[in-house]
């Protein structure tokens, strides 16, 4: 009789198996490995990995959600910080993950994307339009939190400054994967990224300093 694996288990080993793909994802792109490789990394059977993940698409799905769902937790607002303070971090994070390029998912976010059975679809329901739509909302939610509270004072809609944050971060990411952070620039960027949505956002608590 095979023995009983309770939920907790098998949550905490899909997680195991989950950042031991996101290190050879990003060591080796998406092209380049195998579910072989991540066995060899997470050192388990072929069955074990098989068990969580149906394919080399679905493993890189599963790595995706779980860095997302990071991103999204994010947003959760606290008792500890402004909502402008957590959304300034957040912003600031993002100069080390844009900068230290090589040590991210982007290159193979970059071929996932561009070469993916699983992608290919342009309608709503592939993860790619997912993943924008749910960021986009954690981000517009914040915003709309800090409007609730009297914290922001948005001089545009949210949707419309969350889609801006989500295209200006990405196409910084996009230029500096192709060109390198000595061309972008990435510090100085982002302090011009800071700054327009100081004025777009106008958070009352700087207006009081």
């Amino acid at each position: 009789m095979a023995p009983i694996v309770s939920e907790e288990y098998k949550r905490k080993k899909k997680i195991e198996l989950i950042e031991a793909a996101r290190k050879v994802f990003i060591e080796q792109g998406f092209v380049r490995t195998s579910m072989q490789d991540i066995m060899d990394e997470a050192e388990v059977s072929r069955g074990t990995l098989y068990s969580y993940f149906n394919n080399i698409d679905h493993t890189f799905i599963e790595v995706l959600k779980y860095e997302d769902q990071k991103n999204i937790d994010y947003f959760i607002p606290s008792s500890e910080i402004t909502l402008w303070e957590k959304l300034k971090n957040w912003v600031e994070k993002w100069q080390f993950y844009i900068e230290k390029i090589d040590q991210t998912l982007v290159h193979a976010n970059t071929e996932f994307f561009l070469s993916s059975d699983y992608v290919k679809s342009k309608d709503d329901s592939s993860y790619l339009s997912k993943r924008y739509v749910r960021t986009t909302e954690a981000i517009e939610k914040l915003i709309e939190e800090g409007t609730r509270t009297k914290e922001f004072k948005p001089q545009q809609s949210s949707r419309s400054i969350a889609m801006f944050i989500l295209s200006f971060l990405n196409g910084l990411m996009l230029d500096t994967y192709q060109l390198g952070d000595e061309q972008t620039i990435v510090k100085d960027q982002l302090t011009v990224l800071l700054y327009s949505l100081e004025k777009l956002i106008n958070p009352t608590i700087i207006n009081k300093e």
